[in-house]
């Protein structure tokens, strides 16, 4: 809030003026969702996952069907305030802004051969008992190890940008960096920090989801795995059950497409990754059982 209301030079009045805003916009307090439009957005949230290519005229179908009288409009309003549309054309958590610059996809054909090639972000919807969160996380593609994640009640670029510095003060940097085309991805601040590390970066072409297909796989085992098994409150517990799951998904969750390895397995077994030094290596396993041994310059963890 740029107004004082303590100063005692400039009556609020003055400062509204100064700033070109409506006075009366300093004592708007936004009202968060009614406890109906709550049910309605979990609902849809469930049945997103399950059925992503589903519309605003399938959703609205399914609404009723559970004995809902709702409209299509504020079914689309509700998708529209969670960020999300039908598959082919690209969950919407992050508006692009056309003033921001775009840039082009880089993965198309691209063989992704080792960790800290790509990695990728994307944001998602969050259900809570008493609202709802958005939670925003950063993949190495090739091995699926989740490398930092954060919560906010909104969608402004400052928790996407805490989770890009975190993971580039833990492990270094990717040769690519890929995201969608949203206002946070694309923003001054954020893309700052990819250029000043000088990171090539590619973004998702307009509504093609699967561009970003590791990161969607991703939010679909979060949601199965953990939000919907849990009645969270606020964000202080979703955040604490997270902190709990992605420790689990990176360190003891076996994928299929790993070859039944974690993904933390496949993330250490590239000697690009032991760039970084060992003793910040130690650090990133809450593990208590974990041991580390060396082999050259490369720390495992088993």
């Amino acid at each position: 809030m740029l107004i004082d209301k303590g100063d005692r030079i400039f009556s609020q009045r003055q400062q509204c003026r100064l700033l070109g805003v409506n006075r009366s916009g300093i004592y708007y307090k936004p009202t968060g969702a009614s406890k109906h439009d709550q049910l309605l957005m979990n609902l849809l949230d469930e049945q997103y996952t399950k059925r992503p290519f589903w519309g605003v005229r399938n959703m609205t179908t399914y609404l009723r069907s559970l004995g809902y009288a709702v409209g299509k409009d504020h079914t689309r309003t509700l998708l529209r305030r969670m960020g999300l549309t039908a598959i082919f054309a690209k969950p919407n958590l992050s508006k692009p802004n056309l003033r921001h610059k775009i840039y082009p996809y880089l993965l198309r054909d691209l063989e992704v051969l080792r960790p800290n090639q790509v990695w990728s972000t994307d944001i998602t919807y969050i259900r809570l008992a008493c609202g709802f969160a958005y939670l925003a996380a950063i993949m190495d593609w090739y091995s699926r190890y989740v490398l930092s994640w954060r919560l906010s009640n909104t969608l402004d670029s400052s928790f996407c940008i805490e989770a890009l510095e975190e993971a580039l003060s833990k492990y270094g940097k990717p040769e690519v960096f890929n995201s969608d085309q949203g206002s946070q991805f694309t923003s001054k601040e954020f893309i700052s920090k990819l250029v000043e590390s000088d990171i090539s970066i590619s973004m998702d072409g307009k509504g093609r989801c699967l561009d970003n297909i590791f990161v969607e796989r991703l939010w679909r085992s979060v949601k199965y795995e953990d939000i919907y098994l849990h009645n969270y409150q606020n964000i202080s517990e979703v955040k604490e059950g997270l902190r709990e799951y992605f420790r689990f998904y990176n360190y003891e969750r076996f994928h299929q497409s790993l070859d039944n390895k974690t993904p933390w397995q496949i993330y250490l077994q590239n000697e690009k990754v032991s760039e970084h030094n060992t003793a910040s290596l130690k650090g990133l396993t809450d593990n208590p059982d974990a041991v580390f041994f060396e082999t050259g310059t490369l720390t495992f963890v088993q």
